[in-house]
C-alpha cells in the first residue's frame, strides 16, 4: 500500500463528504481480532478476552471499502490496550507523519478544522480521532446523540470492509492453522488483492456476504486514554455542525429518535 500524500488525503475526504456526510474525514479505523489456532510453545501470548487464540488486524478504511493503511501481528492478548498507539499507524498519526493536510474549514468562511479520523468507543479521543459521546453524555442530550449517529454512519464502512474480506477470503471464517509469521503475510497479501478488487469494482456483496459469525472476526476492547480539551472541541465544534441548517440531514432526528423508541 502506497504511502498517502496530501492530495491523496483530501481525495478520501471529499469521497467521505460526498458519500456519508462527513466532512473532513479522511478513514474510518478499527481492530480485529483474526482467530488462529494456538501457536507452539505460545503460552497465553495470543490468548484474548473471548476464549481464543488470535492476532490483531488494525486497519485505516477509506470511504469506498479500501485499506488506506494495516497494521497487523499484535498479540490476541493485548486487546485491552496499546493496540492503535504502538502501531505504525497511530505512530505516524501522533507525530504528524503521515502526510495529512492542514486543517480546512468545514464551512464557507469557517473556523479551520482538522482533518480527522473517526473511530468507535474503543479509541482514544484526539484532535485527529474522533470518537462517540459515552453514554453519561447521551441522556436527554439529542445533539450528542446526532453527532454519535452521524460518526456511526461513517464509522460502519471500516466494519463493512472487514465484512467484504471476510467475504471473499472465506480462510478468515475460521482459525487459520499456521504459525503467526505466516498469518501476518496471510492478511497483508489479503488486504492488498482486496484493494485490487475494489478498484475493479469487481465484488458486490449482499447483506448475508456482510454477516461475519462472531468466531470469525472479532471487536477489541476498549482502549483507555485521557483526553486533552482541544480534542474535547474538536469534536463539539463537529457536533454543532451536524445540528446546525448548513450540516443537518433531513432524515437525522427521526433516525436517533426511532432508536430511542426501539431501546
Amino acid at each position: 500500500m502506497p504511502q498517502p500524500t496530501e492530495e491523496m488525503w483530501k481525495t478520501i475526504a471529499s469521497r467521505y463528504k460526498e458519500m456519508w456526510n462527513f466532512p473532513n474525514c479522511i478513514g474510518a479505523i478499527d481492530g480485529k481480532h483474526i482467530n488462529i489456532q494456538c501457536p507452539i510453545n505460545a503460552g497465553s501470548t495470543y490468548y484474548n478476552y473471548k476464549g481464543s487464540h488470535s492476532i490483531v488486524l488494525l486497519a485505516l478504511v477509506d470511504a469506498d471499502y479500501k485499506f488506506i493503511a494495516i497494521d497487523v501481528g499484535a498479540y490476541g492478548r493485548n486487546s485491552d490496550g496499546g493496540i492503535l498507539s504502538n502501531s505504525i499507524i497511530g505512530k505516524k498519526l501522533q507525530s504528524k507523519t503521515f502526510n495529512i493536510p492542514e486543517p480546512a474549514p468545514i464551512i464557507q468562511n469557517g473556523q479551520p478544522q482538522p482533518y480527522v479520523i473517526v473511530g468507535d468507543e474503543a479509541f482514544p479521543l484526539k484532535t485527529y480521532l474522533l470518537r462517540p459521546y459515552s453514554r453519561s453524555y447521551l441522556e436527554d442530550n439529542e445533539p450528542n446523540k446526532i453527532f454519535n449517529y452521524r460518526l456511526s454512519r461513517a464509522r460502519r464502512v471500516v466494519e463493512n470492509a472487514f465484512g467484504i474480506l471476510a467475504a471473499r477470503w472465506r480462510c478468515f471464517r475460521g482459525p487459520l492453522e499456521i504459525q503467526p509469521e505466516f498469518v501476518d503475510k496471510v492478511v497483508l497479501a489479503s488486504c492488498c488483492l482486496h484493494n485490487m478488487l475494489c478498484a475493479d469494482n469487481a465484488f458486490e456483496p449482499d447483506t448475508e456476504s456482510l454477516q461475519l459469525p462472531e468466531s470469525a472476526l472479532l471487536n477489541v476492547d476498549s482502549l483507555r486514554r485521557n483526553s486533552t480539551r482541544e480534542a474535547f472541541q474538536v469534536r463539539d465544534y463537529f457536533k454543532e455542525y451536524f445540528n446546525s441548517n448548513v450540516g443537518s440531514l433531513v432524515w437525522q432526528i427521526e433516525s436517533v429518535r426511532k432508536g430511542k423508541k426501539q431501546t
